[in-house]
């Protein structure tokens, strides 16, 4: 049972600072831990920046939710997917925020090699084909990504970023939102400098 309170407390923290962040905006996004042999979840309809021990949901990896009266997220598959298919993912952060929205909703991934930090922790961003929310081919669509890469953009919906541990997957979330703004800015100044294939293959091999 400590345990458990410990992810609970983890997941009520970080979701509260994504709300006040703005990275999921009223109902939106969803965070959940491993737990046993099934997840902690957030519960359909919770709101991240206001939540209570009460909006978490023991659910097993079939989806069913353990405990009566309260129902998973809808979009628990996705991370089912994630979770199946990394062994050593803990905590995966499903959020709206603004600028990797926009980039999502825009049908453009954060693939070019143009801020040596970013490159250094994502190697690239990814984005998933659009599907509808919550389906199965959302998770077919994105969860195939995680073989290769931490973070996803999913088109017309969000981003998705897994991790370790949750402090790392929400520091992840901050770069990559930062990246977006950033990369949106040097479009307006005239377009960002791209980091040759030599410089990104170096940055990587730091890691």
């Amino acid at each position: 049972m400590f345990y458990r309170n410990k992810l609970t407390n983890l997941i009520i923290k970080y979701g509260r600072q994504c709300g006040e962040k703005n990275y999921t905006p009223g109902y939106s996004g969803n965070i959940s831990a491993r737990y046993r042999e099934g997840m902690l979840i957030t519960t359909s309809g919770s709101s991240n920046g206001y939540l209570d021990k009460k909006d978490i949901v023991y659910t097993n990896f079939d989806g069913k939710s353990l405990e009566t009266g309260k129902k998973p997220s809808s979009e628990k598959f996705l991370h089912i997917g994630i979770y199946n298919l990394r062994p050593d993912i803990n905590f995966i952060l499903h959020v709206h925020s603004p600028y990797l929205s926009s980039f999502a909703s825009s049908g453009r991934d954060l693939m070019e090699p143009i801020m040596a930090e970013n490159v250094f922790y994502f190697g690239g961003i990814p984005l998933a084909e659009y599907a509808l929310p919550s389906s199965m081919k959302l998770v077919d669509n994105t969860v195939k990504f995680f073989d290769k890469y931490d973070a996803v953009l999913m088109a017309n919906h969000g981003f998705v970023v897994a991790s370790k541990t949750i402090d790392d997957a929400y520091m992840k979330l901050e770069l990559a939102e930062s990246y977006a703004q950033v990369v949106l800015n040097t479009e307006i100044l005239g377009g960002a400098k791209i980091l040759n294939q030599e410089d990104a293959k170096a940055i990587l091999e730091l890691r």
